[in-house]
């Protein structure tokens, strides 16, 4: 793949600015941790894989040094892929740039004591530049700068996160031998393991509930409902908190999105609900969708396989996409229907959409800020619309003011049909490879827009980057296969 040009760190998502604090202030930071006896503060922040990396500093003068100095590390962090390999040919950073440091910035909103570890806390940090500008290609950055788009068109977001994982024994066989979805008895199989682990994420992480899921030996954790960013730091918490808390009660646990190819796959399910004005945005009463919730259904629909790849990023990801299997193969809406990706949930006021495409490995941050682009192109594309028609009202002097989403009834015209039934094999098909997927998602200038042109092209670099390196592997179902025979 050729080397793109190099553009300047933080030239766009000029509107994540107030949601990204700028560096903190020593009060700030001290009241932070104030009632946290704290020896230890970890400052972390993800990589485009989802990963969290960090520094482990002394509690003593970390207020100090957060104020002022800030954290540095180097930029090759937001260029290398899922074994930590550094790719050239990226827009942020490249061997040519000789990759400089960019510093994590505790953002005071986000400190949280580790139930586990005695003694220590840790800040979720936002990406900056030597001058203090956010780092756009940074995966928090991304999101922030799509939820300020959201609320320029007057809407705040609500998202709940639902992650599958299964825990796994010294082998890496499931733990637990049998498949009983929902049974308590089979999660008191996964005991003292999976109390430990619950348990030990309390005050960490808002847990809502966990359920025995479709394989053995794995579980869902649903956490409570937040605005984007707080919903998405508790995705990326809660994988961390997981894989310390079952290695500390002798256990395994993955979340690749497809790790056995006879049992289910893992997902990370997204409930999305909106608010504007103060009230909730796909509030019903008579039992089916509004305006606002099908614009908004329509638009994530139609670019659902534009934004796939930001819920898939591995080769292994996109094996889960299996019909029958309670994930999704097609973009596909239907109301509360597992076979559908995208489902609608109506309930007066608690009414919401849950997407079910990501997978459990994908990084939270890419995969609600993906969620909300495509979104807001359907809440922009009606908003039109109904100008247009507010527009041919007033000049044929008719008396009647639309003007808006919610008022309109608009929703643009689309292939996006809501269906019941049996949907797969309804809808666009998703895509079946990381290499399809990239180009789905590099073509969709709507979403690519909204996502950042530099950061939609170095995430989907190195998801292209997975893709060739396993094409350059010699599997063992190849040589089992053709071995003898070819």
């Amino acid at each position: 793949m050729a080397t793109s040009p190099s553009l300047p760190i933080a030239s766009s998502l000029p509107h994540a600015a107030h949601l990204l604090p700028g560096p903190p202030s020593r009060e700030e930071v001290e009241a932070a941790i104030a009632d946290a006896a704290v020896d230890e503060v970890e400052v972390a922040w993800a990589d485009h894989f989802g990963h969290t990396l960090g520094k482990r500093l002394p509690a003593a003068g970390f207020a100090a040094r957060a104020a002022g100095e800030r954290f540095g590390f180097c930029d090759a962090t937001l260029i290398w892929d899922a074994t930590a390999e550094v790719h050239g040919g990226g827009r942020l950073t490249d061997w040519r740039t000789g990759f400089p440091d960019v510093y994590a910035v505790p953002d005071p909103r986000t400190f949280r004591e580790l139930p586990w570890r005695p003694g220590a806390g840790q800040f979720i940090g936002d990406v900056q530049t030597h001058d203090g500008r956010p780092v756009h290609t940074a995966p928090r950055t991304v999101l922030a700068g799509v939820v300020s788009h959201l609320a320029a068109l007057g809407y705040e977001a609500r998202v709940g996160v639902e992650i599958e994982c299964f825990l796994l024994d010294a082998v890496g066989d499931p733990l637990g031998g049998s498949t009983h979805c929902y049974s308590l008895e089979k999660a008191n199989e996964l005991d003292p393991a999976l109390t430990a682990i619950t348990r030990g994420l309390d005050g960490y992480v808002p847990v809502e509930g966990v359920t025995g899921e479709y394989g053995p030996g794995q579980v869902e954790i649903n956490l409570h409902h937040a605005d984007p960013l707080t919903a998405a730091d508790d995705g990326f918490r809660l994988k961390y908190g997981v894989r310390a808390l079952a290695r500390r009660a002798g256990v395994g646990v993955t979340f690749m999105a497809k790790p056995f190819p006879t049992l289910s796959g893992s997902s990370m399910h997204l409930h999305l609900s909106l608010r504007r004005d103060g009230r909730p945005a796909f509030a019903t009463r008579g039992g089916a969708e509004n305006a606002v919730h099908r614009a908004a259904a329509t638009g994530l629909v139609d670019h659902l396989p534009a934004i796939a790849v930001f819920g898939a990023p591995t080769v292994n990801s996109y094996k889960r996409f299996e019909a029958g299997s309670y994930a999704p193969t097609t973009a596909s809406w239907g109301g509360d229907n597992r076979t559908a990706a995208v489902r609608s949930l109506v309930e007066g006021d608690g009414t919401r959409i849950e997407l079910r495409t990501p997978g459990a490995d994908a990084n939270p941050y890419w995969a609600v800020a993906a969620l909300l682009a495509a979104v807001a192109c359907g809440l922009d594309r009606a908003d039109s619309r109904a100008d247009r028609d507010s527009r041919a009202v007033r000049d044929s002097r008719a008396v009647r003011d639309s003007g808006a989403v919610r008022d309109s009834g608009a929703v643009h015209d689309s292939g996006a049909v809501r269906g019941s039934g049996n949907l797969y094999g309804s809808g666009a098909p998703l895509p079946r490879t990381p290499a399809e997927a990239v180009e789905l998602a590099r073509a969709d200038k709507e979403i690519v827009g909204l996502l950042g042109e530099d950061a939609v092209f170095d995430y989907t670099l190195l998801v292209q980057r997975e893709w060739e390196a396993f094409l350059g592997t010699v599997t063992d179902w190849e040589r089992h296969r053709y071995l003898e025979l070819a």
